[in-house]
C-alpha cells in the first residue's frame, strides 16, 4: 500500500510538507500543491481520513437538521442537500439528514439547521458543536439566505412599472424572520409610492390562496397585482383568478418567491424571485467547515435576489 513517505520521496519533499498540502492546502504554494497532487495521482495514494478522524477525535460527519415537514412534491430541500453535499465531499465529509425526532442519535462535527422556529432558539444556542442556519434569523445565529426584503421590493417595483395600480400582499402566516422581511419589502415600496397597503396571511398552501380569491372575487379590482410570499401561494392566487374568469396578466398580475419548481409548472409561468438553493447549500457547507476549523468570525452570508420572469405580469 502506498504511504505518505512514498509521496514525499517521489516529490523530493518531507513527509511534513506532504501532510501540509493535504491538510492545509491554503498554506502552501500552487506549484507545490500541483507537484504533490500529481505524485498522489501517479502513486494512487489516498489519505486515510478515517484514521485521521480517530486521532483528532472527530467524525467527518455533518448533520443537516430539517425542523419542518419536507414536502416531496418539489425539489427545494433536494437542491439544498446537493449543494451542501458537493462542498462536504471536497473535504471528505459525509452529510447525514436528521429530523427533530432523531437529532441526538449519533455524533457529528457540526450542524446545518433549517426550518427553525422561535421555540427552537434556546436549544440550538446550547449546542456545543458549530452551527450554521439555512434561513434568515434575528437571534444572532450565523445564517445563509436570500435578501428577502430586497426580493419583494423588486417584485413590487416591477409590478408598478408594468402599469398595475394596486398591490396586494399575500403572505405566509408565520412569525419567522424571512416572512417579516418579505412583507417589509412590499411595505417599503407601497409607502414610497404613498399607496394604501393591503395584506392577507395564510398557511403556505395553494388552496387557501385560491379560496381567498374565490370568496372575495366581487371586491377585487381590476389592475391589481398580487405580491405573494411564496410560489405555492402565487399558484393558488393564479388558479383562483382564472377560475373566476379573470385575465392574467391583462387585468391581474401575480408574483411569487422561491423559483425552485412550482413557478415553472404553473400556467402561465409565475414571475418570481429565484433562490440559488444549490449555491446557498454550498455556502452553508463552506461556512460550517470554516467554523469546524476554528474560524468563528465569518458572520452571515446573504445572496442577492434574482428575478425570474414568467407570464404573470404584463410584458
Amino acid at each position: 500500500m502506498t504511504t505518505l513517505l512514498d509521496v514525499a520521496k517521489k516529490t523530493n519533499v518531507s513527509k511534513m510538507t506532504v501532510s501540509r498540502v493535504i491538510n492545509h492546502p491554503e498554506k502552501v504554494t500552487d506549484e507545490l500543491k500541483k507537484l504533490v497532487y500529481q505524485a498522489m495521482h501517479d502513486l494512487d495514494y489516498h489519505p486515510n481520513m478515517i484514521a485521521k478522524a480517530l486521532v483528532n477525535k472527530n467524525t467527518r460527519i455533518v448533520k443537516l437538521c430539517i425542523l419542518e415537514d419536507i414536502d416531496t412534491t418539489e425539489p427545494y430541500y433536494m437542491n439544498l442537500m446537493i449543494g451542501i453535499a458537493k462542498t462536504l465531499d471536497l473535504h471528505q465529509y459525509s452529510l447525514q439528514l436528521v429530523t427533530r425526532r432523531n437529532f441526538d442519535i449519533g455524533n457529528c462535527d457540526g450542524y446545518i439547521i433549517t426550518g427553525m422556529r422561535e421555540h427552537d432558539v434556546d436549544w440550538i444556542k446550547k449546542l456545543e458543536k458549530p452551527v450554521i442556519m439555512f434561513g434568515e434569523n434575528r437571534y444572532g445565529l450565523d445564517y445563509v439566505d436570500t435578501n428577502n426584503k430586497a426580493g419583494t421590493y423588486l417584485l413590487s417595483q416591477l409590478a408598478l412599472k408594468k402599469g398595475y395600480d394596486k398591490l396586494v400582499y399575500i403572505g405566509i402566516d408565520s412569525k419567522e424572520s424571512f416572512e417579516y422581511s418579505r412583507e417589509a419589502g412590499y411595505l417599503q415600496q407601497v409607502q414610497e409610492k404613498r399607496m394604501m397597503p393591503e395584506l392577507h396571511r395564510f398557511e403556505n398552501h395553494s388552496h387557501l390562496a385560491s379560496d381567498f380569491i374565490k370568496d372575495n372575487w366581487q371586491k377585487i379590482e381590476k389592475n391589481t397585482a398580487f405580491i405573494c410570499a411564496s410560489d405555492r401561494l402565487a399558484i393558488g392566487v393564479e388558479r383562483g383568478i382564472m377560475r373566476c374568469g379573470g385575465d392574467i396578466p391583462k387585468d391581474f398580475g401575480v408574483t411569487g418567491f422561491d423559483g425552485v419548481f412550482l413557478n415553472q409548472v404553473a400556467s402561465p409561468k409565475i414571475t418570481t424571485i429565484k433562490q440559488s438553493i444549490i449555491e446557498m447549500g454550498s455556502a452553508c457547507g463552506e461556512n460550517l467547515l470554516d467554523k469546524i476549523d476554528g474560524n468563528e468570525t465569518q458572520g452571515s452570508l446573504i445572496f442577492q435576489p434574482k428575478l425570474s420572469l414568467g407570464g404573470t405580469l404584463r410584458k
